[in-house]
């Protein structure tokens, strides 16, 4: 069998008979009658607007999508194969087990998307023909697995599959990466400042002149890869960013069981912890554990499990809690000022003011705390000091910020992603 090289014409589609399609594969999706899969094999889609819509299980296969708006867009479990994505703005788009194979996304903008499980791999189209019989590649231009300078800050790409794929000059700070499949990928220069890599596969990769700043950089597997040049200040590896529970004179269980019998007894027995400079992420079992007024500045908690922890009151300035699992928490009160919260999944935490036994009223202090691309979905942030913080790209969708002094803070107007405000919320462009 033989394989030779053709090109094929696309054909064009208007944005009226693109929004036809759109409100039929609803309907499909909906299990409603009139509806009908969208199926937009081999059509020009460039620059049209996708409206955000939800096209799960959809085929684009071969498709030129160049400068179209898919921001916000569901695309799960699409076939994107061969798909020509240059330029195309794909901001906050979903695109969970997507077969991406092939894909052309030279300049184009994922920031805040999410490519779970994505495969990104290297491929090429083929069809046969009925006269011959025999395999025909199908040109589609340009070349496939292309993500040449891509804006994927803050993209999750958790187990994604991007072997082979070609990221020179790409961005992908503060980009989720964890267990990916990035073999013979090429990385040269790319920006992955603040990326979580823990676990992912870079063997036979280049990272020549890439930059790796404050990223988390463990369980790396790194046959023969390449990283010259490569700026690693700051990132976080398997070797131990301050002082461990090995270093201790207690063991840090025992400390963990008096600081609980502190706090019930209302300090009367037991003993305050203090964790400050710790690295503990290999401490394991904190999740729902009582650490109200825990001392633990400038601590390591990067990518722990701290579901529904106990925080209140806690001190916790500088700390390391990118990546971290917090849904549910209780932080009221608490000190989080210069806090390092890129990532942080928070929601329904609740980080309001927290009113003592004497009726005080303690806000939660956040100033100067980098909330970058966290989930503060349903997120009681009420009275809290959020002054000089940055929640660039934050997940705000039910967010109650009413009181909060946000004052000098870096975010886009809050009603419009869904957050909770009022006269007494200090917003810095009013």
């Amino acid at each position: 069998m033989k394989a030779e090289r053709q090109s094929r014409e696309l054909e064009r589609l208007s944005q009226e008979d693109l929004d036809g399609l759109i409100r039929r594969h609803i309907r499909f999706r909906n299990g409603r009658l009139g509806g009908a899969r969208a199926v937009l094999s081999f059509f020009d889609l460039s620059w049209l607007d996708f409206h955000g819509a939800d096209l799960t299980d959809a085929d684009f296969t071969g498709a030129s999508l160049s400068r179209a708006s898919l921001v916000g867009a569901t695309l799960d479990y699409a076939s994107l194969f061969a798909v020509d994505l240059r330029g195309a703005n794909l901001d906050g788009a979903s695109m969970i087990k997507t077969d991406l194979r092939g894909v052309c996304l030279r300049g184009a903008r994922l920031v805040g998307a999410t490519l779970i499980d994505a495969d990104l791999r290297e491929s090429h189209l083929a069809e046969t023909k009925e006269a011959d019989r025999d395999l025909h590649w199908i040109d589609i231009d340009p070349s496939v697995s292309e993500l040449h300078q891509a804006d994927l800050a803050g993209a999750d790409l958790t187990r994604a599959k991007i072997s082979g794929a070609i990221c020179v000059n790409a961005n992908l700070s503060d980009a989720i990466l964890k267990d990916a499949k990035l073999i013979r990928c090429n990385l040269r220069g790319a920006n992955l400042s603040g990326a979580n890599l823990d676990g992912a596969d870079l063997s036979w990769a280049s990272l020549e002149k890439a930059v790796l700043r404050d990223a988390v950089f463990t369980r790396i597997t790194t046959n023969m890869t390449e990283l010259g040049g490569a700026d690693l200040t700051g990132a976080l590896t398997d070797r131990a960013a301050g002082r461990t529970a090995e270093d201790l004179d207690t063991p840090l269980d025992l400390l963990l069981d008096r600081h609980e019998t502190w706090v019930a007894s209302s300090s009367a027995e037991g003993a305050q912890l203090d964790v400050s400079g710790m690295d503990l992420r290999e401490m394991e079992g904190l999740a729902s554990s009582d650490l109200t007024a825990l001392i633990a500045e400038g601590a390591v908690f990067c990518g722990m499990d701290l579901t529904g922890v106990r925080m209140a009151a806690g001190r916790l300035g500088r700390a390391d809690l990118r990546f971290t699992a917090m849904d549910g928490a209780d932080l009221r009160g608490a000190d989080l000022s210069g806090a390092r919260l890129q990532n942080a999944r928070l929601a329904g935490a609740s980080l309001r003011s927290l009113v003592t036994d004497t009726g005080r009223s303690v806000a939660t202090r956040l100033a100067g705390a980098d909330l970058r691309f966290a989930d503060l979905r349903g997120v009681d942030l009420r009275g809290a000091d959020l002054c000089k913080a940055d929640l660039s790209h934050a997940v705000l969708q039910g967010t109650d910020l009413r009181g909060a002094d946000l004052s000098d803070a870096l975010l886009a107007d809050p009603t419009r992603a869904g957050a909770r405000v009022d006269e007494t919320t200090r917003l810095p462009f009013r």
